[in-house]
């Protein structure tokens, strides 16, 4: 070809030139995900938290554990006074501040808080299956396992914040309008003031840790049904069955195995002289029992249809 040649252009067709020019998009990893993936980063904790506060169970929920101090109190205030001079933790509520802190946390531990629990645990993949979300946040995709586990910590948060937001209104209320007076436990011991928070907070710590056989079983009922509310009663209804059953004396030793036992073992704390054996007890058998569902929870939830 001579310099004055004008050199010849050859066509290339758009879809060729397009292919040429555009940058290389979604070229997969080395562990076969599209480039800028990462698992980690999906369903991130503060996203999930913000979906479960604006939920108005969940409102309505932290707003009533909220309120139910003030109810008790206004119960007292209203009721009459026909104690007779009794020992109970409701004969003694009214004693001081900490006694009614007290008397509201053995008040809502066998049956309120343990419903508390299995709304957040029970509700938290059921409701998804029952809006037909989750086969959806599957394929967004978010990783079973890591789904699973994003609920249960988000869950796990509201539970324990439920539980001290109960105990702290309790007690706020109680030293406005009972005082700071000493903690008198059932067989006349009394606490200082400072003694008796201490004592407080670590029932408080056991009770959280106890309800986490319910938190298992909720959450293993939660990815067996689309079903919310059956999923919630089932758990709460397996727990008032062995409480019933812990009635039973005939059983001797063998009601040490039911998993609510030990639910007002936080009492050894109101004394001078502590016995932790049975918490320590109560929070093996909690543990193990909140292990052995967690674990058939994620065993089901790895195996299970989502799409149908």
């Amino acid at each position: 070809m001579s310099d004055d040649e004008t050199p010849t252009e050859v066509a290339v067709p758009e879809t060729e030139t397009a292919l040429v020019r555009a940058p290389m998009l979604g070229v997969p990893q080395a562990d076969g995900a599209a480039e800028g993936y990462s698992a980690k980063r999906t369903l991130p904790l503060r996203v999930e938290l913000a979906r479960q506060l604006r939920r108005v169970r969940t409102r309505l929920t932290l707003a009533f554990l909220v309120l139910l101090p003030l109810l008790l109190l206004a119960a007292f205030e209203l009721g009459e006074d026909d104690s007779r001079g009794g020992r109970s933790f409701a004969d003694m509520a009214t004693a001081s501040g900490l006694n009614f802190a007290v008397f509201t946390l053995f008040a809502s531990t066998g049956f309120l808080l343990v419903v508390v629990v299995a709304l957040f645990f029970g509700d938290t993949v059921a409701s998804e299956a029952s809006w037909s979300s989750l086969k959806y946040l599957l394929a967004a995709p978010v990783p079973r396992m890591r789904l699973l586990r994003q609920k249960a910590k988000v869950a796990a948060l509201l539970s324990v914040l439920g539980v001290v937001l109960l105990v702290g209104m309790a007690l706020a209320v109680g030293v406005l309008w009972f005082g700071t007076g000493d903690l008198v436990s059932t067989t006349g011991e009394a606490l200082t003031f400072p003694r008796g928070v201490l004592s407080l907070a670590a029932a408080t710590l056991y009770v959280a840790v106890h309800l986490s056989w319910i938190a298992g079983l909720a959450l293993f009922l939660s990815v067996n049904t689309d079903a919310p509310l059956g999923a919630v009663g089932g758990a709460v209804l397996i727990s008032i069955l062995s409480e019933i059953i812990d009635q039973i004396s005939a059983l001797g030793d063998l009601r040490n195995y039911l998993p609510t036992h030990f639910s007002t073992a936080y009492s050894d704390l109101l004394s001078e002289d502590i016995d932790p054996s049975s918490m320590i007890t109560g929070c093996f058998s909690a543990l193990s029992y909140a292990a052995v569902f967690t674990t058939l929870a994620i065993w089901r939830f790895n195996r299970k249809d989502i799409t149908s």
